[in-house]
């Protein structure tokens, strides 16, 4: 598989992680408030930025490894 390959595959499997945690998740840890302020849109800014990070961890991980079992 080339780098580029990879790199899409990272690319596309983080997002749809990302998007899995933060559409789940988001509505637990964050609650909305009736009239929306700074503070919120840090908090939900703060929460996308680490589901991106982790997302992006993860699925990195998830196709070396499945690379490196071929």
């Amino acid at each position: 598989m080339s780098d580029n390959t990879q790199k899409r595959l990272i690319s596309v499997l983080a997002t749809a992680i990302a998007f899995v945690l933060a559409s789940r998740l988001a509505e637990d840890l964050v609650e909305a408030p009736e009239v929306r302020g700074v503070g919120d849109d840090v908090k939900e800014a703060l929460l996308q930025a680490s589901f991106s990070l982790v997302s992006a961890i993860v699925a990195s991980f998830l196709i070396r490894r499945a690379i490196g079992s071929r």
